[in-house]
């Protein structure tokens, strides 16, 4: 009779995130390089109209903006960007300077560095 032992693979710290694969780049990135800059865009959150915002930090995994509406973490919304469609993203930081989000996919480098040339901070 042959033990019957169930062998997973090693675990690196994440065992309970759903989405395995975005919540490990996610991590990876949130030493990226954050960039200043000044986008106005607009936001909306679940349930709710979309109002404008200034983008004034964005990495390959997420922004923070000047949006001082009530908002808890894990609130999801939808940020707009000049010349691109909404991009879904989790609050994961709210308080008197504004919100920071984490995107639900990485932005594209070639995204990224469209808008750092093209919005850099005032």
């Amino acid at each position: 009779m042959t033990d019957s032992v169930i062998r997973r693979p090693p675990t690196i710290g994440f065992e309970s995130l759903p989405d395995l694969p975005y919540a490990i780049a996610s991590e990876e990135d949130r030493c990226a390089q954050r960039h200043q800059l000044s986008i106005p865009a607009k936001m909306r959150l679940s349930c709710s109209t979309s109002f404008p915002v200034v983008v004034m930090d964005m990495s390959l995994a997420g922004f923070f903006c000047d949006a001082f509406i009530q908002a808890h973490p894990g609130t999801r919304c939808w940020l707009t960007l000049p010349g691109l469609g909404a991009l879904e993203a989790e609050v994961v930081r709210h308080d008197h300077d504004g919100m920071g989000g984490a995107f639900k996919h990485l932005l594209n480098p070639a995204v990224l560095n469209h808008y750092v040339s093209k919005y850099p901070a005032q």
